[in-house]
């Protein structure tokens, strides 16, 4: 990996077949508030506010989102995308969602040794 630079979780999101009435339960058991956000080509997304923080996004598993696990996905930004995908394999894990592009960087689910699912970002650099 890029020495100096530190790698954190910055997002999570949930994606569910019936994302309208996950959303309501969230709404009614978190005190969460709702907004529909366009996501460009993928425009079946809400954002999800405590207190007028945003605090994560939940959308429907369809088109590109079809195969992601319906886990709180947790999205953990890093430095270069194809060496984090070439450390899974080397180390055991598994890719679920190959690289993609998403307007502002490039993701990737994976899953580690154990099982658990991360999304990996790559945030694109200008130029």
């Amino acid at each position: 990996m890029t020495p100096g630079r530190i790698v954190k979780p910055f997002w999570r999101d949930l994606t569910v077949q019936n994302a309208a009435a996950v959303k309501d339960f969230y709404v009614a058991v978190c005190g969460w508030t709702a907004r529909d956000h366009d996501m460009e080509a993928y425009s079946d997304f809400d954002i999800l506010t405590a207190d007028g923080e945003v605090v994560a996004g939940i959308c429907h598993a369809r088109d590109d989102n079809a195969d992601t696990p319906p886990v709180w996905m947790t999205y953990v930004e890093i430095a270069s995308l194809d060496e984090a995908l070439a450390e899974v394999t080397a180390r055991g894990g598994a890719i679920v969602q190959d690289r993609r592009f998403l307007g502002s960087g490039w993701m990737a689910i994976i899953r580690d040794p154990a099982g658990a699912h991360i999304a990996l970002w790559e945030t694109r650099r200008p130029g």
